[in-house]
C-alpha cells in the first residue's frame, strides 16, 4: 500500500517537481498539493495523507501554525518540514509544532523518499545539516529558541499577527477567519500589549524577524 503524501508549498514549480519524482516510486502517491498553508490545513483535513511535506515560509498561513493544526485535528498526519531555512528557529519551532522531520530544500529527492519512509513509519528524520541544531539544543536545555518564535500568542493570536503582517486589512481578516472586525481589532491589541509593541509596523518586523511571515508574502483581502 502506497503511502499518502500532500505537498505543500507556495511555489508551484517546485511543487510539479517533488510530484513528478514522486510517481516514479511506487511506494509513494501525491493525492494533494497546498499553495499555502490555509489550504494545507483544510486539505489534510478533507484527504487523510499519511505525511505532508510542508514548507515553513508560505502566505496566508506559515507551515508551523499550519503543522499545529494538522497535528491537532488528526495526530495520525506525520508532517516533514521542507525550507530552504535550516537555522535553528525554524527547525525547533517546526518540531515543537509536531513535525517528525526536517529536510532541506536542496536535498535530494532520495533522501526526501527516506524521510517520508521513515515518519510514516513512526520515526522521526532529520537532514544531516540540521540535526546538529537539534542535538546542541537538547543537550542545552534551550526552551527560549521555541518561545521567541511564538511569544505567549495563543495560537489564533498567531494567525492574526502573520495575516496583519502580510498586509491584510482587520476586515479582510476577519472575513477569512469568519468572525467580526471587532475580534480582530482585540486579537490585535492583545498582540500588541503581549509583545510589548505599540505599532503594526512594529508587529510587521516581528513577525518577518521571528519567520511568522515571510518578506515576500502574497496578501489577500487588502
Amino acid at each position: 500500500m502506497s503511502i499518502r503524501i500532500l505537498i505543500a508549498d507556495n511555489h508551484a514549480l517546485f511543487r510539479e517537481g517533488l510530484r513528478t519524482l514522486a510517481a516514479r516510486d511506487p511506494d509513494l502517491e501525491v493525492v494533494g498539493e497546498a499553495p499555502d498553508g490555509r489550504e494545507a490545513v483544510a486539505m489534510a483535513h478533507r484527504l487523510h495523507p499519511d505525511v505532508v511535506l510542508m514548507d515553513v515560509v508560505m502566505p496566508e498561513l506559515n507551515g508551523l501554525e499550519a503543522t499545529r493544526q494538522i497535528r491537532d485535528d488528526d495526530p495520525r498526519v506525520r508532517v516533514i518540514g521542507l525550507s530552504m531555512h535550516t537555522d535553528k528557529r525554524y527547525v525547533l519551532g517546526m518540531l515543537e509544532a509536531g513535525a517528525s522531520g526536517y529536510l532541506a530544500k536542496d536535498s535530494p529527492f532520495e533522501e526526501v523518499a527516506r524521510a517520508v519512509r521513515a515518519v510514516a513509519g513512526g520515526n522521526v528524520y532529520l537532514s544531516p545539516n540540521v540535526a546538529g541544531l537539534v542535538v546542541q539544543d537538547f543537550a542545552r536545555r534551550q526552551a527560549p529558541a521555541n518561545r521567541g518564535l511564538t511569544g505567549d500568542l495563543s495560537p489564533r493570536e498567531r494567525e492574526v499577527l502573520q495575516m496583519l503582517a502580510e498586509g491584510n486589512t482587520a476586515r479582510g481578516i476577519a472575513q477569512k477567519l469568519h468572525v467580526s472586525v471587532k475580534t480582530v481589532e482585540t486579537h490585535r491589541r492583545n498582540i500588541m500589549e503581549k509583545l510589548g509593541l505599540d505599532n503594526v509596523a512594529a508587529l510587521t518586523r516581528y513577525a518577518i524577524r521571528e519567520g511568522i511571515a515571510s518578506l515576500d508574502p502574497t496578501p489577500g483581502g487588502r
